[in-house]
């Protein structure tokens, strides 16, 4: 007979069988379909923590650094890495050229094409309106005896300024300061001449009131519209000068980036050549002649372009503003001239040294001075003699108006204006200042004509260095590229 176990248990295999023991949760309870309940959240529970000792997880881009340091270990992948080192170098050397010199291209057309000729409108502007008041105090002079010429140069030039105006306003932008100025002359324009009109129509009947209204349009031009145009010619010049400033400075990274893409190549080729004795990669050297080619394009071509556009500047446009300024004064000192005889003493000017002078007459000296300095910094930058002549003959007619001028003031002061007059609107055999004007006026036209087709020849040549080089300089670069990557794959087939 068998006796159970001490402590009460039953032997095995018999008696009531007992469950295993489970380890305590401190997790919520199961849920009664056998999973895991959570409370208070939504969506999946928070992910287990990575066991211990294993690999945190690593980024893309550290994965593929490492699998470029392993191809670096390897000459196929170092091959590879070098090809689409040089392809990319090669590819930007073209895509900045091409850039750069587009920039210094679309620069350079404007010089030629938009901003130069908008200067050259705006000084055309102010020159139609001085000349207009000039021919319109000319003609009040005469009175009843009044010549067709001189009213048709007034009409003329009248037609001129409305004109140039529209053309100015075509190009300029909308609301800028350029477009107002235009406006406003626009505005100003009819109201100068409806009282041109006026002084003309009292001039005629003998009314004095024909003075008064002659020297209200004067001021109205003196004072409101030559200052408009003016600065019209200012910013058109800023704009021209902008433009310049835009298209003359070298590439200097197109260039930098050239050497950098000629650098790799050739040492490229030389490791090349170290590995497998092999003189000539033709690929490689390819791509080494298509970069050589656009560095030196780029080089050559702005440097002829950067000379073309520096002698348009220096013998063209700094000529043409002398010529223009000079042209302004003469045509101002013509309308105070005029009107000195016009105001008869009238408008007064308080000098310095408190003593008074006609103010027209003290105009006249200042625009003179004015003349004087312009034409001798316009003969200084004629560069032949076909820009000098016209010049020299405009100094030596100014010389001769002074003298004149001169005389016409000692008959005025001395109280005889009919002589005075004479001297000033009469007719050839009295020796008048007109003639003078007439020399100075047409000469400084023969002059400008010759400077602004200097211009034209000039920043012409500047442009024409540029063409097809933007262009250019993109297909050999893709071609500079293929070449280097076929270089490189002629390589790496050697190891399939």
């Amino acid at each position: 007979m068998t006796h159970p176990p001490k402590g009460g248990s039953a032997p095995p295999g018999r008696g009531t069988p007992t469950m295993p023991s489970v380890p305590a949760q401190s997790g919520p309870p199961p849920s009664p379909d056998g999973f895991p309940a959570y409370r208070g959240g939504s969506g999946a529970g928070p992910s287990a923590p990575p066991a211990p000792g294993a690999a945190p997880r690593r980024t893309a881009w550290a994965e593929g650094v490492d699998r470029l340091r392993a191809a670096a270990t390897t000459e196929p992948g170092r091959l590879r890495i070098i090809g689409a080192v040089l392809a990319l170098l090669v590819v930007a050397f073209g895509a900045v050229t091409a850039w750069q010199m587009t920039e210094r291209s679309a620069a350079a057309d404007n010089v030629l094409h938009s901003s130069q000729p908008l200067s050259a409108s705006a000084a055309d502007i102010y020159r139609s309106l001085a000349d207009a008041n000039t021919a319109a105090s000319s003609g009040f002079l005469a009175g009843g005896q009044e010549s067709q010429e001189t009213r048709e140069r007034y009409e003329e030039d009248i037609r001129t300024a409305a004109a140039k105006l529209i053309t100015a306003a075509n190009s300029s932008e909308p609301g800028s300061p350029a477009a107002k100025t235009i406006s406003q002359l626009n505005e100003l324009l009819p109201k100068y001449k409806g009282l041109i009109e006026r002084a003309r129509a009292n001039n005629r009947q003998g009314y004095p009131l024909g003075g008064a209204y002659l020297r209200y349009a004067n001021d109205t031009m003196q004072r409101e519209m030559l200052p408009k145009a003016e600065r019209l010619y200012k910013n058109e010049n800023q704009r021209l000068n902008a433009d310049y400033a835009d298209a003359k400075p070298y590439p200097w990274a197109a260039i930098a980036l050239g050497l950098v893409a000629l650098g790799a190549l050739a040492w490229a080729q030389r490791r090349n050549y170290l590995r497998t004795n092999r003189v000539l990669n033709q690929g490689m050297a390819a791509a080494t002649t298509a970069c050589l080619a656009v560095l030196l394009w780029l080089t050559a071509g702005h440097t002829f372009a950067r000379s073309g556009l520096d002698e348009s500047y220096d013998h063209g446009v700094r000529s043409l503003n002398v010529l223009h300024d000079a042209q302004i004064a003469s045509l101002k000192a013509r309308g105070n001239e005029n009107l000195t005889l016009v105001s008869r003493g009238a408008e007064t000017k308080t000098l310095p040294d408190r003593t008074t002078e006609d103010l027209y007459d003290y105009n006249f000296d200042q625009d003179m001075k004015a003349l004087t300095q312009g034409l001798a910094v316009a003969a200084g930058l004629a560069d032949d003699n076909a820009g000098e002549k016209p010049v020299r003959a405009a100094t030596a007619g100014m010389e001769v108006w002074k003298q004149r001028h001169a005389e016409a003031r000692r008959a005025d002061n001395d109280g005889e204006y009919q002589l005075a007059l004479d001297r000033v609107i009469g007719s050839p055999d009295k020796k008048p200042t007109g003639e003078c004007f007439d020399v100075v006026d047409k000469n400084l036209g023969i002059a400008l004509t010759h400077e602004q087709n200097e211009f034209r020849q000039a920043a012409d040549d500047g442009l024409g260095a540029m063409a097809g080089l933007p262009v250019g300089a993109a297909v050999l670069a893709v071609l500079a590229a293929a070449g280097a990557v076929l270089g490189i794959g002629r390589r790496l087939s050697e190891y399939r």
